[in-house]
């Protein structure tokens, strides 16, 4: 027989918890409001220095602090795509050899996609470094759709690559669902729609 118990009524711990900032909705809204001024409010600065603060954002702030924003983010948000973009370059910049070979290795069997993304021929580590870092400077000076779009032909490409090179199949499907993730958002972008 299961024992019923009187519900607890919120006390002072649970007012403290939302004045601290640990209630989940507002956690959510605040990575909401700083994902809309980052992408919307640098659109259009004139200001070269913001477009290096936000390729370096990651670095400044530390990812650990931007996944407390924006890990837990829907793939469908403004959040969650600037999540998804700074974890691929923080990826490209720990591993460009070994991303460099996965991208060597995707690109002849995904001719669009290896043309959009708009890595140099060849795709080295320095490349792709480059790469990564246009597409995260595009998003206070380009077309944040072209950027989504642009990330998501890197990840084609690189889980095509995967899959060629027989990498475990659970790494080539997180990186082509990255794929699709990015490629989602930019439609949803297209029809201003990404919030």
């Amino acid at each position: 027989m299961r024992q019923h118990h009187r519900p607890l009524t919120p006390g002072a711990v649970f007012f403290d918890e939302i004045e601290s900032g640990d209630d989940p909705a507002m956690l959510q809204e605040a990575a909401d409001r700083a994902a809309t001024l980052l992408v919307r409010g640098a659109r259009g600065s004139d200001d070269a220095h913001i477009a290096e603060r936000v390729l370096h954002l990651a670095e400044t702030q530390g990812l650990e602090t931007l996944a407390e924003l924006w890990a837990g983010s829907p793939a469908d948000s403004l959040a969650g795509s600037l999540w998804r973009l700074y974890v691929m370059r923080a990826w490209v910049y720990a591993d460009p050899a070994g991303v460099a070979a996965q991208f060597e290795a995707g690109r002849a069997r995904a001719q669009v996609a290896r043309v959009v993304s708009g890595v140099a021929d060849p795709p080295g580590p320095d490349e792709l470094r480059a790469m990564v870092d246009a597409v995260l400077r595009g998003i206070t000076v380009g077309d944040f759709a072209d950027v989504l779009l642009r990330a998501a032909a890197f990840a084609r490409v690189v889980a095509t690559g995967r899959a060629s090179l027989e990498a475990p199949h659970d790494e080539t499907v997180r990186m082509l669902t990255l794929a699709e993730q990015l490629e989602s958002a930019a439609h949803l972008e297209l029809r201003h729609e990404l919030a």
